[in-house]
């Protein structure tokens, strides 16, 4: 078996070089040859310039397509393994045009693993193992009510007035801004048009308490199904959303009020503009420490009392492995690579494993990668 590992961007190291290192057939495929180089050189020279078509005749049966890139490379890849009997993974959600291949690629024999990094990721893990702990514990009922959220977000280490910093172009993050999300509060679906109009707070179970701000994001209600929840359970609160420092909100007033009012081409090239505007003020110094918090949490309730509440929280910084950003993510999806390989991902197009010895497995090797790692029984 290779592993084709496309893309060697700012998130994508520490996972290959674990690859690498622990001997497996790895090629490295990068648009800029020179850049990958300077990220692996020391450990390989199986490196190429990227283009598809070279790839796709050096794939074989049973290789592993890793597509780090810009998403609209995803699908292309993947159709390109499906073609020579090859499995693909990538770290990014599940798109309509990916999850249309499920057919072809369970025809083919080959898994199309995606949404193994950290967000989405290794949040589905921990709601896959929270969700089974629940099952399986004597506070189960299905006419518990029960209320779930996860929030992830990756924050300076050392804050700073913007209460924000950039790893890589600020246009995605502003993109974002503008994009609808769909979860449940209070028992009822709740849209929101934009980001801003649903922050709120929310204090995190910490060694040391800390609160942040806390917002949905995209729409949950497709992962209740991915999680186990069935359609008959009570749900008063259902959030996959993202995770800021204290006094974001405040910070981005005047970006939200720009956001808003751009319209057209005009506004297309504005954003471009004050993207590069905030990468200029607000990027990561070399060397200095990002932070990654994620919390995914489940509590279950009957009569109005808490039966089962408990939660994973993750708390991770730059050090001198890297970025914990970097960590979180490609790490992860070494190990979806290596569970590709060994035949214990079934064929078709599938997000983060549910299987329970898969879970703990990842959850250990995530707990590796991270300066605090718990799962916290808020009932003991």
């Amino acid at each position: 078996m290779t592993i084709h590992w496309c893309g060697t961007g700012l998130s994508a190291v520490p996972g290959l070089r674990r690859l690498i290192e622990a001997g497996h057939d790895v090629t490295v495929w990068n648009r800029t040859r020179e850049k990958a180089v300077a990220a692996v050189g020391d450990l390989t020279d199986a490196i190429r310039a990227f283009d598809i078509a070279a790839l796709g005749a050096e794939l074989r049966p049973g290789d592993v397509v890793v597509s780090m890139l810009p998403a609209d490379w995803h699908v292309p890849l993947a159709e390109a393994a499906i073609a020579k009997g090859a499995h693909f993974v990538s770290s990014s959600y599940i798109s309509p045009e990916m999850r249309a291949l499920d057919e072809r690629a369970k025809a083919a024999g080959v898994a199309l693993v995606n949404e193994v990094g950290l967000d989405p990721g290794i949040d589905h893990l921990m709601a896959h193992d929270l969700i089974a702990e629940y099952r399986e514990s004597a506070a189960f009922n299905p006419a518990n009510t029960l209320s779930f959220i996860s929030y992830c977000g990756g924050v300076p280490k050392h804050p700073n007035p913007f209460r924000y910093k950039f790893s890589w172009s600020p246009l995605g993050v502003l993109k974002a801004l503008r994009s609808p999300s769909r979860s449940i509060r209070d028992g009822e679906v709740f849209d929101v048009a934009r980001p801003w109009q649903a922050i709120s707070r929310y204090v995190a179970p910490l060694p040391e308490p800390e609160t942040f701000e806390v917002y949905p994001n995209r729409d949950s209600l497709p992962f209740m199904a991915e999680y186990g929840f069935e359609p008959e359970w009570p749900v008063r609160e259902f959030v996959r959303g993202t995770l800021r420092l204290e006094g974001w909100a405040d910070a981005w007033q005047e970006v939200f009020a720009e956001i808003e009012s751009l319209e057209g081409e005009a506004g297309e090239a504005r954003l471009r503009e004050l993207s590069n505007a905030l990468w200029t003020e607000n990027a990561y110094a070399p060397g200095e420490p990002d932070r990654v918090v994620l919390v995914v949490a489940l509590r279950a309730e009957r009569e109005g009392r808490p039966v089962w509440h408990q939660s994973h929280v993750l708390d991770a910084w730059g050090d001198e492995r890297g970025t914990a950003m970097a960590r979180l993510v490609s790490v992860p999806v070494s190990l979806a690579v290596e569970a590709v390989g060994a035949g214990r991902i079934a064929p078709g197009v599938s997000a983060a494993p549910k299987e329970r010895e898969l879970v703990r497995d990842w959850l250990q090797t995530v707990a590796g990668l991270a300066q605090h790692m718990a799962r916290v029984d808020h009932l003991a």
